[in-house]
C-alpha cells in the first residue's frame, strides 16, 4: 500500500493551497481517509477524515469552515482545500487510510501513512 501526498508548499498568511493523496494497493472505496499534521516540537493531530460508504467528513475545531476534505473514488485520491490559512496551519500533512467505515481522530486507528507534505504558512 502506497499514498502519495502533494501539494505543500510557501505560502502567505490568507493564501489557500490544495494537498492531494493518491493511494495505491489498497481497495480506495472501502477506506476511510484522514489528514494529519505534526508541527515542529508537537504531536501529531488530526485534521480531517472522510469516510469512504457515504462520505460524511470530520474536521478538528481549529480547521473547521477553512478546510475541506474529499474523495474521488474513481482516482483513488483523497484532497484537502486548505483556505484562510494562518501561520499555526504550519506543519508536515500526512494523509492516512483508516479500514474503518467511521474514520478515528486518533492517528492510532489508521492502517496506512504516506510521507508527508510540507506547508508553510508566513505571517
Amino acid at each position: 500500500v502506497q499514498l502519495q501526498a502533494s501539494g505543500g508548499g510557501l505560502v502567505q498568511a490568507g493564501d489557500s493551497l490544495r494537498l492531494s493523496c493518491a493511494a495505491s494497493g489498497v481497495t480506495f472505496n472501502s477506506y476511510a481517509m484522514g489528514w494529519f499534521r505534526q508541527a515542529p516540537g508537537k504531536e501529531r493531530e488530526f485534521v480531517a477524515a472522510v469516510g469512504w460508504s457515504n462520505g460524511l467528513t470530520y474536521y478538528a475545531d481549529s480547521v473547521k469552515g477553512r478546510f475541506s476534505i474529499s474523495r474521488h473514488n474513481v482516482k483513488n485520491s483523497v484532497y484537502l482545500q486548505m483556505n484562510s490559512l494562518k501561520p499555526e496551519d504550519t506543519a508536515v500533512y500526512y494523509c492516512a487510510a483508516d479500514r474503518r467505515d467511521i474514520p478515528g481522530r486518533s492517528s492510532r486507528a489508521y492502517d496506512y501513512w504516506g510521507q508527508g507534505t510540507l506547508v508553510t504558512v508566513l505571517q
